[in-house]
C-alpha cells in the first residue's frame, strides 16, 4: 500500500485535517508560514518586511480569507544599488474550512500573524443516542 502525502492540501487550506477540499495554488510573495497551534488552532504568518499595518487589510468572506498589501511609493530620489527587500503589492488568498474563525491579526517586527480557531457548532458535535430497551 503507498501512502498519500497530503502536506500539499494542508498547505493550501487552514484545517484541510478536518476537511479535506479546497485546494489554492500557493502564491509566492510574501512568504508565509501556515502552523497548528493546537487542537483547534491555527496561524498564518506572513512575511511583511517593509508594510505598516495602515498598508495592510485582511478580510473574510464566505470562508475565504483575503490579506491584501498596498506600500505608497517613497522611492523618489533614492538610488539603490541593490534592492532585495521587495515591497510590492501583493494578495493573498486562503480557503478556511468552514467552522474556521479569525480570532484576531497582528503585525509586529515585519510579520504579520492571523490566528484562527475550528469552533464546531453544537448541532455537529458527537451526541450519545440513549438505547431504550424493549418492553
Amino acid at each position: 500500500m503507498t501512502a498519500i502525502d497530503m502536506s500539499p492540501l494542508y498547505r493550501a487550506m487552514i484545517g484541510a485535517d478536518r476537511l479535506l477540499a479546497g485546494l489554492v495554488a500557493p502564491p509566492t510573495f510574501p512568504p508565509y508560514n501556515i502552523e497548528k497551534t493546537g487542537e483547534s488552532g491555527y496561524r498564518i504568518v506572513l512575511a511583511v518586511a517593509g508594510f505598516r499595518d495602515t498598508d495592510l487589510k485582511v478580510v473574510l468572506r464566505e470562508n475565504v480569507l483575503t490579506i491584501e498589501g498596498q506600500r505608497p511609493e517613497e522611492d523618489e530620489g533614492r538610488q539603490f544599488l541593490h534592492r532585495g527587500i521587495a515591497g510590492r503589492a501583493f494578495s493573498h488568498s486562503f480557503r478556511l474550512a468552514p467552522d474556521l474563525r479569525v480570532e484576531g491579526a497582528e503585525l509586529r517586527d515585519g510579520l504579520l500573524t492571523i490566528d484562527l480557531v475550528h469552533e464546531v457548532p453544537e448541532a455537529k458535535k458527537p451526541r450519545q443516542i440513549e438505547i431504550r430497551a424493549a418492553a
